[in-house]
């Protein structure tokens, strides 16, 4: 039976949202597709799951699906079955899927009219505004729940025009960009970032997704929601307050697509505007195509390109970090070895042995850019 109480978490008392939440996968919970719900089972300041929903994949611990990590965190086949199940009542219903274009598919109307029927509060991270369709704010409206469209543009007077002002940040950058979309940039750059606090260096991550907001990260702006213009003022105003506030040692920035991605290139931001004089670079051996992208004649960049590339924009590559896909783990560590060996760099593959090889990397960059030997 459910227990209507008081939240259970509320790491952000001063933010509007923050909560007990379920994720809605349905269907789709898998790395391909639910990368905003594989981010939050991993973990966010934001949201306590208590759930997630994907009817395929019902019964099982997320966690063990995420990662083979178990997280009390279970799966439920609809949103109207974790409802009968579950002990304590959940405030949001956070969509936890990413789709071509930010559309919302016809797939997930029947949860988020469950979740808005119980009363709970949509969190919405696709491109499309939910708000604006009406049998969906009508019904919110009368169960007295409200949706949050957390991609919608923000109004033009809010939005900040570079000028400059990153030139008196003190604290260094570091960018996980990638050579692809869907590799897992995020996910390493939070973990940086958490490793280094654990290990006596002060950093902060500067989210530019929809998912680095739902975990919590506290500097940053969904970028693709942003308009072009404003992108370089958004980035450089989220560092320059993050720098002020809080004086971190070092700041990862959360890279967006490929520098050469056809779909939606991006990167140059956070080596031309943001001025990151390091990069985390993350790769994917397995793929020939980029992401769904198989029917078209478009290739990944090599890595020897994209390192030149990199360093043409004034930054250099610090580290490489390994998507293994569909490798056998043996295979992803025998590339891992002869890529290291081949750009005299250290590689990383996080998802299988953490972050913390890169630890000293962060601190001889640090090093250098104070002006040490």
């Amino acid at each position: 039976m459910l227990r209507f109480q008081e939240p259970l978490l509320n790491p952000f008392p001063n933010a509007t949202i923050s909560g007990t939440a379920i994720v809605l996968a349905p269907g789709h919970f898998n790395p391909d597709r639910a990368k905003t719900a594989f981010g939050l089972v991993r973990g966010s300041e934001r949201f306590q799951v208590l759930a997630v929903i994907d009817s395929k994949t019902a019964g099982q611990d997320a966690g063990d699906i995420v990662d083979s990590k178990k997280r009390d965190i279970p799966v439920y086949g609809s949103v109207n079955q974790a409802l009968e199940k579950l002990e304590f009542r959940p405030q949001y219903a956070v969509i936890g899927i990413t789709t071509p274009g930010g559309i919302l598919p016809d797939y997930l109307m029947l949860e988020i009219e469950q979740a808005l029927e119980a009363g709970l509060d949509i969190v919405n991270g696709l491109h499309q505004p939910l708000s604006e369709i009406h049998s969906l704010s009508g019904k919110a409206a009368e169960r007295g729940a409200a949706i949050h469209d957390i991609r919608k543009p923000r109004p033009f007077s809010e939005l900040k025009f570079w000028n400059g002002s990153i030139l008196k940040v003190r604290a260094p950058r570091i960018a996980v960009i990638g050579t692809d979309c869907a590799l897992g940039k995020r996910t390493t750059a939070r973990w940086l970032t958490e490793s280094c606090n654990e290990n006596g260096i002060r950093a902060e991550m500067i989210f530019t997704g929809q998912t680095g907001w739902m975990q919590g990260h506290g500097y940053g702006f969904i970028l693709d929601s942003t308009p072009n213009d404003f992108v370089p003022g958004e980035l450089e105003n989220a560092i320059v307050r993050c720098d002020q506030e809080i004086k971190p040692d070092v700041i990862f920035l959360e890279g967006q697509a490929s520098l050469r991605h056809p779909a939606g290139p991006c990167g140059a931001e956070f080596l031309c505007s943001a001025l990151a004089r390091g990069v985390i670079l993350q790769h994917a051996p397995d793929r020939d195509h980029f992401h769904s992208m198989d029917h078209l004649p478009f290739q990944p960049p090599s890595l020897e390109e994209e390192i030149e590339l990199i360093r043409l924009y004034g930054s250099r590559v610090l580290a490489l970090s390994l998507n293994g896909g569909s490798l056998e783990e043996i295979d992803l560590f025998q590339i891992r070895d002869e890529l290291a060996s081949k750009f005299n760099l250290p590689v990383i593959c996080p998802l299988e042995e953490g972050v913390k090889e890169l630890l000293p990397v962060v601190q001889n960059f640090l090093k250098k850019e104070r002006g040490g030997a």
